[in-house]
């Protein structure tokens, strides 16, 4: 491809319009499949730990594949690798969709992961290159609002599709997505320059991929399993510790490593990349939490309950485009701040939810969650890459990538881990008081419903004191993700305060 004003109109419109499709495909299964996991988990019967691995497999396969994607763009070619990642994606969701198992719908979540890694980068990449400077900003805002539209229609899409036809279609749902964005970029799109000299630290990104899949596998299987108790488990975390010692010590070493250490020596980089970690484990494992909540606990049918999260996306796509405008005229720290400030409250808020909360309450509190995530990611994403080399922001984005999408399967293990045993030790703990002797069963209006002496009575009583015990499990999550995401404020104070012309050259990593 030459000069982007080379391309005639026509065709800037007609690839604008598939790396939209394309982007799009690949944002909507970040949260089209969240409503349709308490389905899945009775179809493919899983427990509540077991269904979030098909949203951690997919989230772990992205973020060791995403960091490769400069050096296989370079080797093979961009069309070359954006149809390969598009038709992969593709045929991978068929596969989730016709999935039977745990174990088969993991595995294609996996290579579905793998291949839509790249989809981004190369979205960024392709709009950058067919447009000349002066449209540059305008075609990424554009594809910005796409790739934020995906989680508003996400979860009404997904409620739709499921009660309309099967969990299975939230996965069909990419095919006629992924044919038009094929065909489109096949006939539209030139392909660049191959450099077949082009060479990857394989050793280092082997042993950082293999590091993240077996502490991943750690977090996954860890409650099931009684964590250290089991040998599985021990093996794991061995090989997690033995990969990241290898990878440590041939980044030191290395002359050209995976990573290169000279990106940490910028403070703003270094405290974006434990930030964003933070945020993805917060907003990820919220985003992982909800749907079960109001399906299970507060029996919403599953079309209601898309639309009483959709609201959320809304908040954080109006957010961006306000703070798009305020990035170089107010302090990037303040920004962040006020973000941290509105994440921070939904949650204290959702502490104190039971399964009487209105539905009011859920909407407005989910719209300021989204304008608060709305003030973190640009300002973050500017704020972390701005005081990098430019010669060294690709690079930088790739790692701020891989470290979002750590922190998300991290923080979705975590929270449903803890879900499950909080129910656990809650339900024990309750279960205490509720005796035959307790004088609260004297009362005929209780007895009615749940007698201790009737086994239907006890089963009546026990389903209660698991519900009560799951929702003080869900009271605790929220509290932790409280915590953490108050516990990275003072690295604000870290955050040297970029320059104005920043937020133009790194608005377009903002996802």
């Amino acid at each position: 491809m030459s000069e982007p004003t080379e391309l005639p109109k026509h065709t800037r419109v007609a690839i604008t319009i598939c790396v939209i499709l394309a982007t799009l495909m690949q944002a909507l299964d970040t949260t089209i499949a969240n409503v349709a996991l308490p389905y899945m988990q009775g179809s493919v019967s899983a427990s509540q730990d077991e269904i979030a691995w098909v949203l951690t497999s997919y989230i772990v396969a992205a973020a060791i594949m995403t960091p490769p994607t400069g050096y296989l763009t370079s080797r093979f070619g961009l069309k070359r690798l954006f149809l390969v990642s598009i038709a992969g994606f593709t045929v991978s969701s068929v596969l989730c969709g016709m999935a039977q198992s745990l174990v088969q719908i993991v595995l294609f979540r996996v290579l579905q992961g793998l291949f839509g890694a790249a989809l981004v980068p190369l979205s960024q990449t392709v709009l950058m290159n067919i447009n000349p400077k002066e449209r540059q900003g305008s075609a990424i805002a554009l594809w910005g609002v796409a790739v934020m539209a995906g989680p508003v229609l996400g979860p009404v899409l997904g409620g739709w599709l499921t009660q309309a036809f099967s969990w299975r279609y939230v996965f069909y749902i990419n095919v006629p997505v992924g044919i038009l964005a094929f065909f489109g970029m096949m006939t539209f799109l030139s392909d660049t320059t191959r450099n077949a000299a082009a060479k990857l630290d394989w050793f280092g990104f082997g042993t950082l991929s293999l590091t993240i899949a077996a502490m991943q596998l750690v977090l996954d299987r860890g409650e099931e399993l009684d964590w250290f108790g089991s040998g599985e488990i021990v093996v794991e975390a061995i090989i997690a510790a033995s990969a990241f010692y290898l990878f440590l010590v041939h980044t030191f070493t290395a002359r050209e490593p995976f990573v290169r250490l000279s990106l940490f020596r910028d403070a703003n980089f270094t405290a974006g990349i434990l930030f964003i970690a933070i945020v993805g484990l917060t907003y990820y494992a919220s985003l992982a939490l909800q749907p079960p909540y109001l399906q299970n606990l507060m029996n919403y049918p599953i079309v209601s309950a898309g639309l009483v999260l959709g609201p959320r996306g809304v908040g954080t796509m109006g957010a961006m485009m306000i703070v798009g405008r305020l990035i170089g005229r107010v302090d990037t720290r303040f920004l962040l701040a006020l973000g941290l400030g509105l994440t921070a409250w939904a949650f204290y808020v959702m502490t104190g939810w039971t399964p009487d909360v209105s539905q009011k309450t859920i909407v407005v509190v989910g719209i300021i969650q989204g304008i608060g995530l709305g003030f973190i990611f640009v300002p973050l994403s500017v704020a972390t890459l701005s005081t990098l080399a430019p010669e060294l922001r690709a690079e930088g984005a790739g790692l701020y990538s891989l470290s979002r999408n750590i922190g998300s399967s991290i923080g979705i293990s975590v929270v449903n881990s803890l879900l499950t045993r909080n129910t656990q030790v809650n339900h024990a703990e309750i279960a205490r008081s509720v005796t035959s002797v307790n004088r609260a069963f004297e009362d005929l209006s209780i007895t009615q419903f749940w007698d201790p002496v009737s086994s239907v009575g006890r089963a009546a009583l026990d389903a209660m004191v698991t519900q009560q015990a799951q929702i003080i499990a869900y009271m605790d999550d929220y509290k932790l993700l409280m915590i953490a995401t108050l516990a990275v404020i003072p690295l604000l104070v870290i955050f040297k305060k970029p320059p104005p012309s920043a937020a133009g050259e790194t608005m377009h990593v903002m996802e």
